[in-house]
């Protein structure tokens, strides 16, 4: 899972001005890894609205933040980019991007692209930045709209950043590499458990950790790390502070031209582990999907296929007995509600551990499904997860009004679109503008999001 999120800026620009969208990917993801000098592979798209008078100086500074625009679209100062008056960029900052991939931005060549191989957190999907381990839902068409839903930083002290590097990664091994779907389940999503016995390796809930797979790439250049976001809590599956886990979906898809057969390096790499197999491991990095401290927080969860991943940190630290027992000064005492979509039943990553949690706390922990390709929505169509969201926006609005509430997005980019719309229908009927009090929950570091 990747941590990329629309840039918008704060200018205001002239009536009548003509106002383009560059999308944008491979700037820097955070203010950690803005330190970095080493190359990390990223998928997904930024956003960013720029008037005519501005746009060779907007290509220079992306060229500078090692960004590459990969479409550029035209739009009319009046015209509401995912529900929003588009403005203008500015030069100021640029939050929460992403390191270098590529410091060519040829305008010359400019096309929508297909991502060949944007490995998910799995962040990878062929058409979708990152649809490879959250690539359940249906695989959406590019957002030229922009996006509303950017990542809010949350405060936490002490969490643990870039322990270990490309240069001197921590070399773990694998324990395990079990299978999480089941009989009759579309692709293949294993659960991979790492011994972190021999280095220092701390982590928490909601970061991430790079992979370097072994080899070279096309042109002959050692692979780059990929990022995945962790799936068990800081304390780990066995809790004994000596593991880690990931939650991977191998990446596979039809390259568009020649109909053959892609597989993700990283993924496939990862998916093929065997116990014993050395892993190449950097970071943690990431500060943006941490839990509250507060233990009375409420916490509404909305995932797609592996971005089930942190959801499932965050709920171990929540409901599992022998994570409470090790976390006497957090004892939740909230409401959590996780919104999972899939395609099929055989595809719900967890499910076991998912029920039996909702089953032991009715009280604290709701969990709902959107299962795609058995569930319809009310129009007869696919039930995707933003159709879930639709059909309990007023529900999750009076929550999220409440100040202890954090909402939390992980999965494939497209999501973002229909949740958007369900909460702007539910805020409206009380007078409330959605777009507007997001960003409030953004400033709060109450809104949470991770899609690719």
């Amino acid at each position: 899972m990747y941590n990329q999120g629309a840039v918008e800026g704060a200018a205001n620009i002239e009536s009548g001005s003509r106002v383009f969208v560059y999308e944008v990917v491979g700037l820097r993801q955070s203010e950690e890894t803005d330190q970095t000098d080493y190359p990390i592979r990223k998928s997904g798209s930024v956003f960013i609205r720029v008037p005519y008078n501005r746009m060779n100086q907007e290509m220079r500074r992306i060229t500078r933040l090692g960004g590459k625009i990969v479409s550029i679209h035209p739009i009319t100062v009046l015209e509401p980019v995912n529900g929003k008056t588009a403005v203008e960029t500015t030069n100021s900052e640029v939050s929460e991007l992403v390191t270098p991939v590529s410091a060519n931005s040829e305008v010359s060549k400019l096309v929508t692209p297909v991502n060949a191989d944007s490995e998910e957190n799995g962040k990878a999907t062929p058409v979708n930045a990152n649809s490879e381990v959250k690539g359940f839902a249906k695989s959406p068409a590019k957002d030229k709209k922009g996006n509303t839903m950017t990542q809010g930083k949350a405060k936490h002290a002490d969490v643990p950043v870039n322990t270990y590097r490309p240069n001197a990664p921590f070399i773990g091994k694998c324990i395990s590499n079990e299978p999480l779907v089941k009989e009759g389940g579309i692709g293949i999503v294993q659960h991979l458990k790492f011994d972190l016995s021999t280095g220092n390796l701390k982590y928490i809930e909601g970061q991430s950790i790079g992979i370097i797979p072994p080899g070279v790439d096309k042109n002959g250049k050692p692979e780059k790390l990929r990022l995945y976001s962790i799936a068990s809590t800081r304390h780990g599956d066995d809790v004994d502070d000596k593991t880690i886990s990931l939650c991977v979906r191998q990446l596979e898809y039809k390259h568009p031209e020649s109909g053959e057969t892609i597989y993700g390096v990283c993924s496939t790499y990862l998916t093929q582990l065997k116990p014993g197999d050395d892993v190449k491991i950097t970071g943690p990095v990431g500060k943006e999907m941490l839990l509250p401290e507060d233990p009375e927080a409420n916490v509404i969860m909305l995932a797609t296929g592996t971005g089930i991943a942190p959801m499932r940190a965050y709920l171990w630290r929540m409901f599992k007995d022998n994570e409470r027992a090790a976390n006497p000064e957090y004892q939740f005492k909230g409401f959590s509600w996780l919104l999972f979509g899939v395609p099929t039943t055989p595809n719900v990553l967890y499910k076991e551990e998912l029920e039996e949690m909702q089953q032991k706390y009715p009280d604290n922990f709701r969990l709902t499904y959107a299962i795609s390709r058995e569930q319809k929505n009310p129009e007869g169509g696919r039930m995707y997860i933003q159709d879930r969201v639709a059909e309990h926006a007023d529900e999750l609005w009076q929550l999220i009004k409440k100040e202890k509430t954090h909402t939390y997005i992980c999965g494939l980019r497209g999501m973002e679109d229909g949740i958007d719309a369900a909460l702007t229908a539910a805020a409206a009927k009380e007078g409330v503008t959605w777009s507007s009090y997001q960003k409030d929950l953004k400033k709060a570091h109450r809104w949470h999001v991770e899609t690719y």
